[in-house]
């Protein structure tokens, strides 16, 4: 397990400091993704703001908006990510679609969820709450890789050729809200 780097979260900026949970694809499947992202959005032509490949991941549980990272919020977040025992699973992405909300997000998805995915995003929550971190994700999962937001118009859930994701690992990201605008991995925990 990789140790979390701390160093700068708590300096202050006119960012926004979000902290989440996250599966990270590998540079392979992370090209897949987008190569399906390019047929949809060619077939489609639904404007908006494509999401850059490098960002692609599936968020597994989200720990909220900070205008500071506090650093005893990652050694929490940590110390339960380290706790987690799953076995390596694997996720076929075989659905596209979006969701009705304001930016009209498109997504790549699965028809089924493997029971790893389920198991992880359980035992994780789980872990977290052992360790008093507070989840602000939903009551349920929706697993779904974002490729596309402010879309014209909704894309009507479809089948696509289906993308398999060998996963063995998931992440700790601080994404950076404002001038950065990036993300960074705070540590990475393999599935055994």
């Amino acid at each position: 397990m990789q140790q979390p780097d701390l160093a700068g979260f708590a300096a202050p900026d006119n960012n926004l400091h979000r902290l989440f949970f996250a599966l990270w694809p590998a540079d392979d499947v992370r090209q897949e993704i987008s190569d399906a992202a390019s047929r949809l959005l060619w077939e489609h032509e639904p404007g908006g703001r494509r999401i850059g490949p490098h960002r692609y991941h599936l968020t597994l549980q989200f720990l909220g908006d900070y205008a500071e990272l506090p650093p005893s919020l990652v050694a929490q977040a940590s110390a339960a990510a380290a706790s987690v025992t799953v076995a390596p699973f694997e996720l076929v992405l075989d659905r596209a679609g979006s969701f009705r909300n304001r930016s009209i997000p498109w997504w790549l998805g699965c028809e089924t969820v493997p029971d790893g995915l389920l198991q992880l995003w359980d035992s994780l929550g789980a872990a977290l709450a052992r360790s008093g971190v507070r989840v602000q994700s939903g009551k349920a999962l929706v697993p779904h890789v974002t490729v596309l937001r402010d879309a014209r118009e909704p894309l009507p859930a479809q089948g696509i050729e289906p993308l398999h994701w060998p996963v063995d690992s998931f992440v700790l990201i601080h994404s950076e809200l404002g001038a950065r605008n990036a993300y960074t991995q705070v540590g990475r925990w393999s599935l055994r």
